[in-house]
């Protein structure tokens, strides 16, 4: 399915946030995803995701997670000075502000007119995945993709410590989780960890490892792994079309 391509302001706390929004080409529709990056932010690799996901017949739409800190348009470089670049900034963004964020994309979606409103989820890569797993925790969101989630067991996610671990009960939606057992970010325990706690609070979850490293999915790096990557994607989109579009 082709598509378009736009970029939307939203003012959350009194903050330029860029959202960069790529949906179906043909009128219509159709169910929204929040979806969230990895610390580099919308760079090519981030967005070359976003459009293929939207491909498939979603209105996607990716914050800038770190706009409260980066100018407009910032696309930090996956390199050393740029991981610590976005390390730095997580760190300096309060958890709270991380759900405004989310409360502000789910309300565009909401009210966008190519937008299903009763038909909303999350997906995200990294702290990406993180936020959409927090993303879970609002009412709207139906279905939640989070890959290769970091700090959910340590709360580490901003500046205070996440309380995410502790909220599941808060799950309304159904949860898909991809890991890479070869992740250091994640470790085996820390897996064991979200898991045996999505049983504990009878969230209607799936997961999915691969013997793959962190960032597998991301096309630009040393870490890519096309076979890995594409088995995932076979299993997100058969995980959304199930969820939004029996």
């Amino acid at each position: 399915m082709q598509i378009v391509k736009r970029n939307i302001e939203l003012r959350v706390d009194d903050s330029l946030m860029r959202v960069y929004v790529a949906s179906p080409k043909p009128e219509g529709k159709y169910p929204g995803i929040v979806f969230y990056s990895d610390i580099y932010q919308l760079g090519d690799a981030i967005i070359r995701l976003v459009n293929y996901l939207a491909g498939f017949g979603y209105v996607v739409a990716a914050p800038e997670i770190f706009h409260r800190i980066e100018p407009v348009g910032s696309v930090i470089e996956p390199n050393d000075i740029g991981r610590m670049r976005g390390n730095d900034d997580a760190r300096r963004t309060l958890i709270s502000e991380y759900d405004a964020d989310t409360r502000a994309v789910i309300d565009f979606l909401k009210q966008d007119a190519s937008v299903i409103a009763d038909k909303i989820g999350t997906l995200g890569f990294c702290i990406g995945g993180h936020l959409a797993f927090r993303a879970a925790f609002e009412r709207e969101i139906e279905a939640c993709v989070s890959c290769y989630p970091t700090g959910i067991p340590s709360g580490k996610l901003g500046k205070g410590v996440a309380d995410t671990i502790h909220r599941l009960e808060d799950i309304k939606g159904e949860m898909l989780l991809i890991f890479g057992t070869q992740d250091p970010h994640i470790s085996e325990h820390d897996r064991h960890t979200i898991i045996n706690a999505l049983e504990n609070a009878k969230v209607h979850h799936h997961f999915f490892a691969y013997e793959a490293e962190h960032t597998f999915m991301r096309d630009d790096g040393y870490r890519y792994d096309a076979v890995a990557a594409t088995s995932a994607w076979e299993q997100i989109i058969s995980f959304l079309e199930r969820k939004f579009k029996r």
